[in-house]
């Protein structure tokens, strides 16, 4: 598996697999994105942006996600235990059906890892949703921890962090 920036050709494909993981997210009662978020008009920005990284695998763009500065306003209620200078966000994680539960989440995670350590970040924020167990038991696997909590639209999430 290998990890490139998302092109803008690839956007039709990046929304078949959110569309495809909303779905079955829905059939295993995670209700964590739907219609509202995210919108192929987000992830389209994050395309312009330079923000956005797909997974190949055997020449199929197989998960997708999100690296940058920005970050909710709720973030105030994480306890943050490293520089407030040197740290990326990662939004919108998702791999494709087919390749789920095959560890590419877990591959994924760790190239974005390698590659930022190369930039000399120091540590990575996300949050996850409270009722994906499978999110969940991955960030748990790569190591991060909880340091908050916050309530959105869908619900209780989780911020973690990893130092790298």
């Amino acid at each position: 598996m290998k990890i490139r920036k998302a092109e803008l050709e690839d956007l039709n494909i990046i929304v078949d697999i959110f569309r495809n993981a909303i779905n079955e997210m829905n059939n295993n009662n995670i209700d964590q994105w739907d219609e509202v978020y995210p919108t192929s008009e987000i992830l389209k920005e994050d395309i312009l942006k330079k923000e956005m990284y797909v997974g190949i695998k055997e020449d199929a763009i197989v998960s997708v996600l999100v690296v940058n500065n920005e970050y909710d306003e709720q973030y105030k209620n994480g306890d943050w235990k490293y520089d407030d200078e040197n740290f990326v966000v990662v939004h919108r994680l998702c791999v494709k059906p087919i390749y789920q539960n095959k560890k590419i989440g877990q591959a994924t995670m760790l190239m974005i890892e390698e590659l930022l350590k190369k930039e000399e970040i120091e540590s990575i924020r996300l949050d996850a949703f409270s009722l994906n167990p499978y999110a969940l038991k991955m960030y748990e696997a790569l190591g991060y921890q909880k340091v908050g909590e916050t309530n959105w639209r869908k619900g209780l999430f989780y911020l973690l962090e990893k130092k790298l």
